[in-house]
């Protein structure tokens, strides 16, 4: 099979190409930008494009198909050729489907709680020596790419992103894999550049259930009004599995889940991890996994990177980094390293740096967010927000929008940076949160600083 790859360079894109060309396929790409680590990831295995742009000559009728990145425009020049050369055009997920389409399918769908579940699933496959396609949002130990496509495996495990397909499809991707095994985390309004309004953004998750094959499994967390809602209402022929905070106790920092006469150790915590946690259990359940070898095997499990990671620790203090960025998700990850370690003070520093964090109209979205939280910074950038083309946010609207007294805001990471070490003296925990880089600080560096 000879696959090429318009806009080769994106998160999800490379990660595609790379496996496909494990899995023996000729695979071909170009993009007009490539950045580490898909750039290093890409001309590891040979696949980085010899120069930047497009080209129609990159398209012959040898081809069996082409991929579409959302980072192509719709003028594409490769795409047009494509088109008239009546090549079949795939987008990302519709091909992930079409390589997994005779498979048992668990697709992990939800706002928040995505990647760990994936990751949760995974681990415990791969524990168990049970092979299977996946397609993760985040590197994982043990696996060599972020998606692993294969002919002889039963299962695939994919995370299910409710962002737009491709630039001429425009349906969210986790549409696209129609589900034998299907989970919803939770629904918090995320996206708002595509889903205009949080109903519009509710409705997809409707859709989502819809895509489940006959007789097949949704799982879903009642905890969440909108989840429980959607499973009340899903369709009939689907079995349904409401699922909560797993049973579990704390002690001396460390949580142990409760099952039956037995307490298992695990290295995870915060309630947000333990419902994770259940739905990975209920989805192997589904997939044939009994709960005692489920628990032997996410004993083990360290988490998802940049999910609640730790960076550096001593004795008494720590330092961890996570991905959250959306309300909800600042709110379960403070609220976790809070409640796992309730005697120690924390600062939570986060750095507003999507297109929903940076919008006027969505800032008050973010109240109470960071209350669990001893001090908490929040940081954004006004140069981002112009290049986004979003109206101009000041820092004093910033801090109304967080609505909590605990709440310092910083427009310079410099100026943060200094008041972050100026407060090592009196808290005890740092918790970094962004889906950005906070201006390309060494979060290792960072780390040293505060623990000396």
């Amino acid at each position: 099979m000879q696959i090429h790859f318009i806009a080769i360079g994106g998160a999800a894109m490379h990660n595609l190409a790379i496996a496909l060309h494990i899995k023996g396929y000729q695979v071909t790409g170009s993009d007009d930008e490539i950045f580490d680590p898909s750039k290093s990831r890409l001309n590891k295995y040979g696949l980085l494009p010899k120069s930047m742009g497009w080209s129609a000559s990159a398209i012959h009728k040898d081809l069996d198909a082409v991929i579409l990145g959302m980072h192509a425009r719709e003028d594409n020049p490769e795409l047009k050729a494509a088109k008239e050369l009546g090549i079949p055009i795939y987008s990302y997920p519709e091909y992930v489907y079409e390589q997994t389409k005779n498979k048992t399918r668990i697709v992990i769908g939800g706002s928040h709680g995505k990647t760990t579940i994936t990751s949760m699933i995974l681990h415990v496959f791969n524990q168990l020596e049970m092979s299977t396609d996946y397609l993760v949002g985040a590197q994982l130990e043990g696996f060599e790419c972020m998606v692993g496509l294969s002919e002889d495996t039963q299962f695939a495990v994919i995370e299910g992103d409710e962002y737009l397909s491709s630039p001429i499809d425009r349906r969210p991707k986790f549409h696209l894999y129609f589900p034998n095994i299907a989970i919803i985390s939770g629904i918090a309004w995320d996206h708002m550049n595509v889903f205009p309004t949080f109903e519009n953004y509710v409705d997809q998750f409707k859709i989502f259930t819809n895509k489940v094959e006959n007789n097949g499994h949704l799982i879903f967390f009642n905890g969440d009004q909108n989840t429980s809602q959607i499973g009340l209402e899903a369709p009939e022929h689907l079995n349904r599995h409401p699922y909560s905070t797993h049973d579990h106790e704390i002690v001396n920092g460390v949580t142990y889940l409760k099952h039956r006469e037995s307490k298992i150790e695990i290295k995870v915590f915060g309630e947000h991890n333990l419902q994770n946690l259940n739905a990975a259990k209920i989805a192997c359940e589904c997939a044939g996994i009994s709960a005692e070898k489920f628990y032997e095997a996410i004993s083990s499990f360290g988490g998802a990177s940049k999910r609640l990671e730790l960076i550096k620790a001593t004795e008494n203090r720590v330092v961890y980094k996570d991905f959250a960025h959306s309300p909800s998700k600042l709110k379960a990850t403070t609220e976790a390293l809070k409640n796992q370690f309730p005697a120690q003070k924390m600062l939570a520093v986060i750095e507003l740096h999507t297109f929903s964090s940076l919008n006027k109209e969505f800032l008050n979205q973010y109240e109470g967010s960071l209350a669990s939280a001893d001090e908490a910074f929040v940081y954004f950038s006004p140069e981002v927000v112009a290049h986004k083309r979003l109206q101009e946010i000041a820092a004093e609207e910033v801090h109304a929008a967080f609505n909590s007294s605990n709440v310092t805001v910083f427009t310079s990471t410099d100026e943060m940076r200094t008041a972050i070490l100026d407060k090592r003296r009196d808290l005890d925990h740092l918790l970094l949160m962004s889906s950005g880089h906070f201006g390309g600080w060494n979060l290792n560096e960072l780390a040293d600083e505060w623990l000396a």
